[in-house]
């Protein structure tokens, strides 16, 4: 098991930790297998998705758009509390086969993201 780090810089933010998540492949003793990825932090996601330019940013306004206005009680931050529903929604991991000690993925523009809806570092 590996653990990385992920800073981010600000709130509503995707990161692709494609390459990260390679590299430590070629570190691998198997060629193929099953990649299980997760992240430990409630305001923090993980996806596969296409990284054409632009579409994080579309990504994250529909993210956006999918949650009510309402008047949340999370007990220590109400306002914080949309970004622990997405995070929810999205999930904590992903799973992706491996071939030859790379993420097997079906086209060079797609990817593993790791999302952020605050500013936090995710393990």
């Amino acid at each position: 098991m590996k653990t990385i780090t992920i800073t981010t810089k600000k709130n509503d933010e995707i990161v692709d930790i494609t390459e990260t998540i390679e590299g430590h492949l070629r570190e691998a003793p198997t060629d193929n297998g099953l990649c299980s990825i997760f992240v430990s932090h409630t305001t923090c996601a993980l996806t596969t998705a296409d990284l054409d330019p632009g579409t994080d940013l579309d990504l994250l306004d529909a993210l956006r758009r999918l949650l009510p206005d309402i008047s949340y009680r999370h007990p220590h931050d109400p306002s914080h509390t949309p970004d622990h529903i997405l995070s929810s929604i999205i999930g904590p991991s992903v799973m992706v086969r491996t071939s030859n000690q790379l993420l097997n993925i079906p086209a060079p523009l797609f990817g593993v993201m790791a999302i952020a809806t605050s500013v936090r570092l995710m393990r």
